[in-house]
């Protein structure tokens, strides 16, 4: 019974395909009328018309590619201007850096400056207190 319905549409298959292609034979193709047979002055025309529309094209394409050169230039330019306004504020910040290890180590300097002299005149004054003592006593 399988074999019969696998035959059967194997046939029906079969018929319709030869069906269209018997309909495809049977419409004549119909030849394009040549531009030579045609009214000249519809011929020239067209032939200005087609050339009008292929004008067109040229110039929107070339607009366009005009447009996306521009818009690829401001992105360049911005991006140099950003690099160059990080670049700006990372040498500012390394010289503020800079200026102010600067103070601190001269802070520091200063300050190692003062104990040193208040250390010698400690000792300074130590020393002739111990003369004035050793001087009294004797």
């Amino acid at each position: 019974m399988k074999r019969f319905m696998v035959w059967a549409i194997a046939l029906v298959f079969l018929f319709c395909t030869s069906v269209i292609a018997a309909e495809k034979a049977a419409t004549p193709v119909t030849p394009a009328t040549p531009a030579a047979t045609a009214d000249p002055a519809k011929a020239e025309k067209a032939a200005e018309v087609k050339a009008d529309t292929k004008a067109k094209a040229a110039e929107m394409k070339a607009d366009t590619k005009a447009k996306a050169a521009k818009k690829k230039a401001d992105t360049k330019a911005k991006a140099a201007k950003k690099k160059a306004d990080t670049k700006a504020k990372a040498a500012k910040k390394k010289a503020d850096t800079e200026a102010k290890a600067a103070a601190t180590k001269a802070d520091t300097e200063a300050k190692a400056a003062d104990t040193k002299a208040d250390t010698k005149a400690k000792a300074a004054d130590t020393k002739a207190d111990t003369k004035a003592k050793a001087a009294e006593k004797k």
